[in-house]
């Protein structure tokens, strides 16, 4: 099973999906914790382009183009080959983040975007996506406190406002494969809630 965790900026989703693979490694499942941009040699070496605060002349294209060469690598370098050996794959950021981000956040045309991830996924998309949804300046906040600010973070408000909105269409658009999990709650909440999906989509 393909499992994504999607949200805005301090959300929680580095923290959660830890958890839920530790959870799920003592429940006797085999796991494989990944993220976007990242998750192989290649990608880890696009995502340091993409995060590095003094990039800012990185045009809103190029970012796409990089997003989604390091995604095609994670896709058939980890993904694909750990799907069919039956694993279960927990993936920080996907296809989505493309929409929300790029999409939703920047404004280019979401029919392109979606083709183009159509050509570097090879159609792949995910079982089940988690939204920890979260009020976007309380997450920023959050993102402060833990010193891991980087260029995306450092959007106008108004960005992650529009992030926020996006994934809350996407998640209207195929309810069957999001759920929504409030991410403002505390961290035992949040988990517990995140295993009674998991568990319920693993049983199906």
């Amino acid at each position: 099973m393909f499992i994504t965790f999607e949200g805005p900026e301090g959300s929680g989703k580095s923290t959660q999906l830890p958890r839920l693979a530790q959870f799920l490694e003592e429940s006797g499942y085999s796991v494989v914790k990944t993220r976007e941009p990242g998750g192989t040699k290649i990608g880890d070496q696009i995502r340091e382009v993409l995060m590095r605060m003094e990039n800012t002349e990185l045009h809103p294209r190029t970012e796409i183009l990089l997003f989604l060469a390091a995604r095609a690598q994670l896709v058939e370098e980890l993904i694909r080959p750990s799907l069919q050996e039956g694993k279960i794959i927990l993936c920080d950021r996907y296809g989505d983040s493309t929409l929300a981000y790029q999409g939703y956040g920047h404004g280019l045309n979401l029919d392109d975007l979606r083709a183009m991830l159509q050509f570097a996924t090879g159609g792949l998309k995910p079982d089940l996506t988690i939204l920890l949804d979260i009020d976007v300046l309380t997450g920023l906040k959050r993102k402060k406190i833990k010193a891991e600010w980087n260029r995306l973070d450092a959007f106008e408000l108004s960005f992650h406002e529009r992030v926020r909105e996006g994934y809350h269409i996407l998640a209207a658009q195929e309810p069957d494969r999001w759920k929504i999990v409030d991410a403002a709650q505390n961290p035992e909440q949040v988990q517990k809630e995140i295993r009674a999906i998991v568990l319920d989509a693993l049983g199906k």
